[in-house]
């Protein structure tokens, strides 16, 4: 587009320039009769090249006339201003996640590979299987991954690099050593709180809310901390608390390995404190949700998607570069500015009309 279009009238008077030149670039001649007409049949390379000076003359003028008239590219560009949410993920990898009680793509896998797989949906977005969106994502809020079993570990602090934090959560494993096992529930949601309320001292952007999401099996049979009073801990911060319990009631399949190497399926009863875990999300004013299959484990994680909203706000504007005197890229091609290129058809033109196209008459 252009700024002053007007200027393109000017444009109208290149052809009678482009006459001008070529009628001045002609040599006067009179007729005379000579043996050596045959000498001079084929032209000369600077014979044939006597129309470049006029037309980079012509070309140079053309690029001018477009500079006065001021081309531009304008380059849309959104701001978004958030009030975001911060989200600790807190996901229990206890031997009991061995469960062999969820299916994906039709195949059996543990507790542990679900969480990863619907998670990481939650956190990145996903499409649904007719390309609709099944997730939507939580693009513009900060979050946290926290894991434990036997003990709670920070395994990447809250972060926008959500990226980064799914390939953390894929690494996780299950716990396989007795010394680590156990299910540490108040100290995982008490190094939760504290990881969210120590973000208000570095936090420049605005938080709407806090959440934690707590996903286990089991019940609490380790740590130094009570779930009950990691939840008023929650409560007294503004943390609210989201308890997801995971597995099927009764009984789950589990892997046993055997001394001799084969791993066979065995059924053995399992059990979760549901009573704990809808005490934490009721003292925090979160919610209890109970996920016994990927369908359900990924309903859960739509309807908080629901409750946790982020408000956005945006802006569009566009910032325009002058062709005239400013360099675009066009893909992979650089393009100069117009009147830059102007210049090197004006000197190429002088330069060719001083030496080799030169006219001494």
């Amino acid at each position: 587009m252009f700024h002053n279009p007007w200027f393109l009238t000017l444009l109208l008077l290149v052809p009678f320039t482009a006459w001008r030149l070529w009628r001045a670039n002609r040599i006067t001649s009179i007729r005379y009769s000579s043996a050596a007409i045959q000498w001079s049949a084929r032209p000369t390379l600077r014979q044939r090249l006597a129309w470049l000076p006029p037309a980079l003359t012509v070309a140079a003028i053309v690029l001018m006339v477009l500079s006065l008239a001021r081309p531009r590219h304008g380059r849309e560009k959104t701001l978004i201003s958030t009030d975001g949410v911060a989200i600790e993920l807190v996901v229990d990898r206890s031997g009991s996640m061995q469960a062999l009680d969820f299916q994906i793509d039709g195949h059996n896998v543990d507790r542990l590979t679900a969480i990863k797989n619907v998670a990481g949906k939650f956190v990145m977005g996903s499409e649904a299987a007719d390309g609709s969106v099944a997730l939507d994502g939580r693009v513009s809020d900060l979050i946290g991954l926290i894991t434990f079993a036997g003990f709670a570990d920070a395994i990447t602090p809250l972060t926008l690099d959500h990226a980064f934090l799914v390939n953390q959560l894929d690494r996780a494993e299950i716990v396989t050593r007795r010394a680590e096992d156990g299910t540490a529930i108040g100290d995982a949601i008490s190094l939760a709180v504290d990881k969210l309320n120590n973000l208000d001292n570095r936090q420049t952007r605005r938080i709407k809310s806090k959440v934690i999401i707590l996903l286990t099996d089991g019940e609490n049979t380790a740590g130094d901390i009570e779930p009950a009073a990691a939840a008023e801990l929650a409560k007294t911060l503004g943390v609210k608390v989201y308890t997801i319990g995971v597995g099927t009631r009764g009984v789950a399949p589990f892997p046993v390995r055997h001394f001799d190497g084969r791993i066979t399926i065995s059924n053995e009863r399992v059990n979760i404190d549901e009573e704990t875990l809808k005490v934490i999300a009721n003292t925090t004013g979160g919610k209890y949700f109970r996920a016994t299959d990927t369908a359900s484990l990924e309903a859960i994680y739509d309807e908080i998607n629901q409750l946790e909203t982020t408000e956005v706000e945006t802006q569009q504007f566009v910032d325009y570069r002058e062709l005239a005197v400013q360099p675009i890229r066009l893909g992979a091609i650089r393009v100069p500015p117009l009147l830059s290129v102007a210049l090197v058809l004006l000197t190429l033109r002088m330069t060719l009309s001083l030496t080799f196209l030169r006219r001494l008459a």
